[in-house]
């Protein structure tokens, strides 16, 4: 019984649980939704603090703002590499089994999709720049905090040697901090994925998923794929390691993505994770993982992708191979503006369908099965997170080793 005492085997337990649960207890599970959102809260709690702390310790310990602009620009290439995969990789399945048979729209109705407002490329890259720092701070918007995080380290090393230090040793304190109070959180998590998996389950209902099971599949063999080939050749390629000895030792992080389904929630977890497990320095950690949580997002791109198609399907909208491409070059840009949090793919969906010209009313059939899909296509998120982490941080130890 001694390998009940693993977190990964505890966590597994706890989501076939979880799921048996939900579907024999239906009522009470539905009541005891308040574990799970505690749980997900506390590991929110860290993020914000642990964000701006990892970026700003990560960049001043590179040294120089050349050493930032070399692992900055090795960082956002390989999440669009990725990114640009998942894409490539769900229009040839899709061609393959070009599911969704033609469905007249008549009586349809996806309500949320009024309240969108249209695209806006000067939304978007404002969206990045913080007015207020502290606003940012007080609601979690990612991207600014690092935008910010990102000055004040440059800033730093234009300051005096003793005023640098003492920034350094603040945010270093407040990191150490962070991470305690992280493994007491991560402890709380079969419990955690208990009640999170079993309030889906008793939610959404296994009828629902049966339904559109042919969809479901598409997503699944898609995300499945990419994660179990695509990322590990690419990570081969790069890194020159064993891609599935590496994905083995960090996969807490995975599996943490799919109960929680935030790429926010998880950073904490991939933090330590990918240092204590998977060998990736301080530096490399702090810095790609939080910029991955935010920017990298694989199994949304893909299931944006395969989800536009199978509405083209259902609408009767023949789409060509170049307009596909097209449609995946706009999902690989547009995927970088998702949040890291439940369900905000549906708002780019509305974008998406509104760009290419397909009406939204066809997202009222697919919403119903999104939740469960949102679990597994963030789990391929935080998987390329920790992919692209061990070969920034691979390539930039080379780099070193060859200097010296």
């Amino acid at each position: 019984m001694h390998y009940l005492k693993s977190l990964n085997v505890q966590v597994l337990l706890g989501i076939i649980l979880g799921i048996l649960f939900g579907v024999t207890l239906p009522q009470i599970a539905l009541e005891q939704k308040l574990i799970g959102d505690m749980f997900v809260a506390l590991l929110k709690m860290l993020v914000v603090p642990l964000v701006f702390a990892s970026i700003y310790t990560a960049l001043t310990g590179l040294g120089s703002v050349e050493k930032l602009k070399q692992i900055g620009l090795k960082t956002i290439g390989l999440y669009l590499l990725t990114t640009a995969l998942s894409v490539l990789l769900a229009i040839i399945v899709m061609n393959i089994f070009p599911i969704g048979e033609p469905v007249s729209s008549a009586g349809l109705e996806y309500t949320k999709a009024s309240t969108i407002k249209p695209f806006s490329f000067h939304d978007m890259i404002m969206s990045f720049i913080p007015s207020n720092v502290f606003n940012s701070l007080a609601t979690g918007q990612m991207m600014q905090i690092i935008v910010f995080a990102i000055f004040l380290a440059m800033a730093s090393f234009k300051l005096e040697k003793k005023h640098q230090e003492v920034l350094f040793d603040l945010f270093t304190s407040i990191n150490e901090a962070m991470f305690h109070i992280a493994k007491w959180v991560i402890n709380l998590t079969p419990i955690g994925v208990f009640s999170l998996i079993s309030y889906i389950i008793a939610k959404q209902g296994i009828d629902v998923i049966l339904g559109l099971w042919q969809y479901v599949l598409v997503v699944l063999v898609v995300i499945i794929l990419h994660g179990i080939v695509t990322l590990p050749l690419v990570l081969s390629f790069f890194a020159k390691i064993n891609p599935y000895k590496y994905m083995n030792a960090v996969k807490e992080s995975t599996i943490m993505a799919f109960s929680t389904a935030s790429s926010a929630a998880t950073l904490p977890v991939s933090l330590r994770v990918v240092q204590e497990k998977g060998g990736v320095s301080k530096d490399s950690a702090g810095f790609v993982l939080p910029l991955g949580a935010t920017v990298s997002m694989d199994g949304t791109a893909a299931y944006l992708t395969i989800a536009v198609l199978y509405i083209a399907n259902m609408a009767g909208v023949a789409m060509s191979l170049g307009d596909q491409l097209i449609l995946g070059l706009t999902v690989v840009a547009l995927s970088v503006g998702v949040a890291a949090l439940p369900s905000a793919s549906l708002v780019m969906m509305v974008v998406i369908l509104n760009q290419v010209g397909l009406p939204v009313e066809y997202l009222a059939i697919i919403v119903a099965v999104d939740r469960i899909l949102d679990m597994a296509r963030t789990s391929l998120n935080v998987t390329s997170d920790l992919v692209v982490t061990k070969i920034v941080d691979v390539l930039t130890k080379r780099q070193e080793n060859t200097r010296s």
